[in-house]
């Protein structure tokens, strides 16, 4: 493997931040711009080179931003176009990059797009959208186009009464799915969205849900019944017939050659799921498609395709998840991603470390650090991750969560199971474990009330742990979570070579226990071994030479042992 040449965003450390959880500047309870800008120094200093901006476009906030009803204007409680122009100068004076999110699946239904597209059958908009007529039972009964579910539960169609059609919404009802194959639509989606930021000078784009603009359709554009996963269910997953469809390949090339080809700038799709052969056709260098690319094999581990009927899961499954998720990068042109959080998915350190006490958490939080370091690709950290924030506290009800995929399923469930209070236990059992609510509370800069994320009310509660889980107990201690993620970001640049580019092979897949590998790029190596246990283990190298220790989680490794939660980097 040669690195000759290669572009700035493959060395990056990305930082994610969801802006309404992440500082408030003036006591509204919400997250804002000048809140961000007031941290790029405390980012610069952790080693971040660039800053992910989660959606802060104008929206009704029906998905937290996802729902978005102009691209060209900022959420009036994030603040204005000029914080969002000072924010890209203040970012670039630190030679630091910024990308925003890209969200062109769907909109809101309040965007001006939509409200014309619903107007009439005739506007000529209608078919910026996809609209279908109603199905009728033998009874006489309406029923939606197809039986494709929701990704937030219920049917994957909206009934309009104005024009007597269903518009598809995957996501919520008022997020309408936009009609790629339009091409006046596209290029309606590149200009506003894309090319306006670009001119203004961002960096790049996370690319939102990348693998589901091209639908499946017939000959004569009729969408198919998705196959009958749950019996007792009317709708069901969509699947294949909304991910990977038939024409992604080619709007991706055309959104490359149009538009973000002609700027120097980064692009990271969130896909997903897909087999290798699948993934090099998006981010092989050759494809001219996206840079690099989100496989969630790591972050949905334990569960398969409901997040709510959580299975748990061993070692073994844990490292083929860091397999699938890396593998199909190894030896190609293509280029993968770092990560074990983002605004989806529930904290690290509670779902693969140990919160059960002090130590374990601090230790085990370290261990998943030294594991994302130590692994190809662009590494991606998400927000309070560097303080080892948790999942939200068990004693929590459901009427402190506010996520609608969470309460979405909550209602469905409740109507489905009337007056069973086991099976409202295990749901919040496992709601407690991966909800995406667990990755939006605020982060907790201090001590102070609200975590010092606020002086005012916070929009959403923030975890009661804040007086010991904080930036600012941390920042100063070299024992802390905090300046552990420093060091390591260092460490993976001095040894970028073996950390960000060498080749990965795990050395024990069978152990239960330990997750022990090589990097290697050339003659240099790497052997990182990992305790994933909460007992001491017995341990001899598996591999021959001298060894150097580089970094530990432990103030002094004990010769022959790995105690709980002990990771060891060697060259």
């Amino acid at each position: 493997m040669t690195i000759k040449n290669y572009p700035w965003w493959k060395d990056s450390t990305v930082y994610q931040i969801w802006p309404a959880s992440y500082k408030d500047s003036n006591g509204d309870g919400i997250g804002d711009i000048q809140g961000i800008i007031s941290t790029l120094d405390y980012l610069e200093d952790l080693g971040i080179s660039v800053v992910w901006l989660s959606p802060h476009y104008d929206s009704p906030q029906d998905d937290m931003g996802y729902d978005i009803s102009d691209y060209e204007s900022v959420y009036h409680k994030y603040g204005n176009m000029d914080d969002m122009n000072q924010l890209i100068d203040e970012v670039h004076k630190r030679d630091m990059k910024l990308i925003l999110d890209l969200v062109i699946n769907h909109t809101s239904d309040q965007h001006a797009w939509f409200k014309e597209s619903k107007s009439s059958l005739t506007n000529p908009k209608r078919d910026w959208y996809i609209w279908r007529k109603p199905q009728y039972d033998s009874k006489g009964n309406r029923k939606p186009p197809t039986n494709w579910s929701s990704i937030f539960s219920g049917s994957a169609w909206n009934y309009d009464p104005t024009t007597d059609e269903y518009y598809l919404c995957l996501f919520a009802k008022s997020q309408p799915d936009l009609n790629w194959e339009n091409e006046e639509c596209r290029n309606a989606i590149y200009k506003s969205a894309l090319e306006f930021w670009f001119k203004k000078g961002i960096d790049g784009f996370r690319i939102d849900v990348a693998s589901m603009y091209s639908k499946a359709s017939n000959s004569k554009g009729k969408f198919e019944d998705a196959p009958i996963i749950y019996p007792n269910q009317e709708f069901q997953p969509a699947g294949e017939l909304t991910t990977n469809g038939p024409r992604i390949h080619e709007f991706h090339k055309e959104m490359f050659k149009k538009i973000t080809s002609k700027y120097d700038v980064m692009t990271v799709g969130e896909v997903g799921f897909c087999s290798k052969q699948e993934a090099l056709k998006y981010v092989s260098h050759a494809e001219k498609e996206m840079n690099m690319m989100f496989l969630f094999n790591v972050v949905c581990v334990g569960y398969d395709g409901d997040k709510f009927d959580f299975k748990g899961f061993n070692l073994k499954n844990f490292k083929d998840a860091v397999i699938s998720q890396s593998d199909f990068a190894q030896g190609t042109d293509a280029w993968s991603t770092v990560f074990i959080e983002n605004h989806d998915q529930a904290r690290s350190v509670s779902r693969f470390g140990n919160t059960s006490t002090d130590e374990l958490w601090n230790k085990s939080a370290k261990l998943l650090n030294m594991l994302e370091i130590s692994l190809t690709g662009t590494l991606y950290i998400y927000q309070g991750q560097e303080i080892g924030m948790t999942n939200l506290p068990k004693n929590w009800s459901i009427d402190e969560y506010k996520d609608i995929e969470t309460l979405n399923y909550w209602a469905k469930h409740k109507i489905e199971h009337p007056n069973d209070s086991e099976s409202d236990l295990k749901l919040m059992q496992n709601i407690q474990i991966t909800a995406r609510d667990h990755a939006r509370s605020p982060v907790q800069w201090d001590d102070s009330p609200n975590g010092g994320f606020t002086s005012g009310k916070p929009w959403m509660k923030v975890n009661e742990n804040f007086t010991k889980i904080n930036v600012k107990s941390q920042i100063n201690d070299s024992n802390s979570i905090l300046s552990f993620y420093k060091k390591s970001i260092q460490l993976r640049q001095l040894y970028k070579k073996l950390f960000i580019h060498g080749d990965f092979k795990i050395l024990d897949y069978e152990n239960e226990d330990l997750f022990s590998f090589i990097k290697s790029f050339e003659d240099s190596k790497s052997y990182i071994v990992l305790n994933f246990s909460n007992k001491t283990i017995p341990f001899k190298p598996l591999v021959d030479g001298e060894l150097e220790l580089l970094h530990t989680n432990v103030d002094t490794p004990e010769p022959g042992v790995l105690s709980p939660y002990e990771g060891r980097i060697y060259i």
